[in-house]
């Protein structure tokens, strides 16, 4: 569940990221192409930044999961 969660905070970043892109290119056509260069090099940035919380995220699912696999000893 964790996973979905920081995997959703990505797509909403992207998202984001598209948006002000879009709205800056079409407010300042003469810099259109380079709006679009800065709007990728932040989209990477944020795809990179999530893999950490990810990896985090992942790890605490799987943690969890073999915790609740494991049979209680009565």
């Amino acid at each position: 569940m964790r996973v979905l969660i920081e995997v959703l905070h990505i797509a909403i970043g992207l998202t984001a990221a598209v948006l002000i892109a879009s709205l800056a290119a079409w407010s300042y056509p003469l810099a259109k192409q380079d709006i679009w260069w800065v709007a990728y090099a932040a989209m990477a940035a944020v795809m990179v930044m999530g893999i950490g919380p990810i990896r985090r995220a992942y790890a605490a699912d799987k943690a969890k999961l073999s915790r609740e696999e494991t049979p209680a000893d009565d």
